[in-house]
């Protein structure tokens, strides 16, 4: 017995569109945000899965792409859990500032260390590593269970929550890791074999576009 899994990115919200480190800070979507829900709910209703359950942060921007894309496959209303273990990286005294003003205090190569190193927090935050500290032993007790019972399992999250899930689903190295971004709005949809481990993955858009 096989199940299903998809990840999704929140769709850009106002701090994205204003370069601004957001971490557990709780800024709503753009009208671009919402649109690019709307685009990857549609991609999902193409591939006609019907999920069991549904998994996001507490933050609004995860939240409201999760509902748009349950409107979008006709499942409003689908039985939803929401955990701050799956919020985005935690910036700490980064959080709230313009990313060309962090770089003009601290330094550009301090701050490309705080937000492309592996293990190196920003002062106050979480590094990718502290990230997948807590994002781990979630998926490990709270998700993947459902998904290797057969249930079809959707996660709305983050840039990073989802970065960390993905490099333990792609096997990926932390040098890849830090090479990869996701895209907003683009759901990617693994099937996983009994023992946990990938049997496909298919990304329902253009991961080019990520930011």
């Amino acid at each position: 017995m096989s199940g299903t899994l998809v990840l999704v990115r929140h769709g850009q919200s106002e701090w994205n569109l204003k370069n601004l480190f957001t971490g557990w800070r709780d800024p709503d979507l753009t009208d671009l945000g919402v649109e690019e829900a709307k685009t990857g709910g549609k991609a999902l209703a193409e591939t006609g899965i019907r999920f069991d359950v549904a998994f996001t942060s507490v933050l609004t921007r995860a939240q409201k792409t999760l509902d748009i894309i349950l409107d979008e496959i006709g499942q409003a209303g689908l039985a939803t859990i929401r955990d701050e273990a799956l919020n985005e990286r935690d910036y700490g005294d980064l959080s709230g500032l313009n990313k060309d003003d962090a770089r003009a205090k601290w330094g550009e190569e301090q701050v490309h260390v705080w937000r492309r190193s592996y293990d190196v927090p920003p002062p106050g935050g979480e590094s990718l590593r502290d990230t997948g500290a807590r994002v781990w032993p979630y998926y490990l007790t709270e998700i993947l269970p459902r998904v290797l019972r057969g249930e079809k399992v959707l996660v709305a999250a983050h840039g990073n929550s989802l970065r960390s899930l993905v490099m333990v689903l792609d096997r990926l190295t932390r040098e890849e890791i830090l090479k990869l971004n996701l895209a907003t709005g683009v759901p990617m949809v693994y099937t996983l074999n009994a023992d946990s481990t990938v049997k496909s993955k298919d990304v329902l858009g253009d991961m080019s576009g990520a930011h």
